[in-house]
């Protein structure tokens, strides 16, 4: 493990500018500017942008590009958002199907401006991938909506193939990173996600503050909220206005973390420096359901 007060990053964690280019790059990014989208790909500095683009994927973000809570670890702008944009929907759908995709994965800001936290227009856009894209599987990254089981279900009712609710950290942390959102609450939304049996996934960042022994026991309450799959990254800071990272994670740990969870029970886990919750998003739909019972 490496502390954070080294100005430079540490050679695992540099990716070359020059990779994030290319036919398809090019192709995803034109499309997304065509049709007036948001991705979280740009709005939340992922690391990955080129790789994802130039592989033909995407995750889009609903519901505007402004959250109205400000999380000490998210690059996302935080104020008063614009009203949800009624053709977004529509849009998304036609969008997926410019680009040929086979999986999509759409997550959203935090909309507590909203009588419904947003929970009817996420329904409303899934629906809308769904007809417009016949045997495309779909991931959903939603956020707690103040962990209310009647907006959750909602989404649930929708059907996507995958509905991931981030953890983000460890109990311990919680209330250092996140504003409004609970440990618990969190996993309340985890647990009634798995009980409708559609496959339950969550993430964690690394190099907060947290203890080996915490990241262990963040997993068996995931597991115990019937999680199955589970993607551990680096925090990056995105601003120096962020929480400033505790330490940069050598991928030798983040092995040791995968194997861990792995034998714990869960049927994936994504355990990388470079991995955010759409990583290889693809690959957990199959992962999540193996040796699981649906409804």
């Amino acid at each position: 493990m490496t502390t954070a007060k080294q100005r430079r990053l540490p050679e695992w964690l540099r990716i070359s500018s020059r990779l994030d280019h290319g036919e398809s790059y090019e192709k995803v990014r034109q499309v997304v500017k065509d049709n007036h989208l948001h991705t979280i790909c740009t709005s939340g500095n992922c690391p990955n942008i080129g790789e994802c683009w130039r592989a033909g994927t995407a995750t889009f973000m609903i519901l505007g590009d402004i959250c109205t809570r400000s999380c000490r670890f998210c690059g996302v702008t935080t104020g008063r958002p614009l009203p949800p944009d009624r053709g977004e929907p529509q849009r998304v759908a036609v969008s997926i199907k410019k680009m040929g995709l086979k999986h999509a994965v759409i997550t959203s800001v935090d909309r507590d401006d909203l009588t419904d936290r947003g929970a009817s227009f996420w329904a409303e856009t899934i629906n809308a991938i769904k007809e417009v894209n016949r045997g495309l599987t779909i991931e959903t990254l939603i956020p707690d909506f103040d962990g209310r089981e009647d907006l959750i279900l909602l989404v649930i009712r929708a059907r996507p193939d995958i509905i991931s609710h981030n953890l983000e950290t460890v109990r311990r942390l919680t209330p250092l990173i996140r504003t409004k959102a609970r440990y618990d609450t969190s996993l309340a939304v985890i647990h009634q996600i798995s009980r409708s049996g559609i496959v339950a996934k969550s993430g964690i960042m690394l190099g907060l503050g947290e203890t080996e022994d915490e990241i262990l026991e963040t997993m068996d309450d995931l597991l115990a909220s019937g999680c199955t799959v589970m993607t551990i990254g680096q925090y990056l800071r995105p601003t120096r206005s962020h929480l400033p990272v505790a330490e940069w994670v050598h991928p030798d740990q983040f092995r040791k973390y995968e194997q861990a969870g792995l034998q714990k029970g869960f049927r994936m886990v994504e355990s990388h420096p470079l991995v955010r919750s759409s990583f290889h998003a693809e690959k957990h739909v199959i992962s999540g359901n193996e040796g699981k019972d649906r409804f």
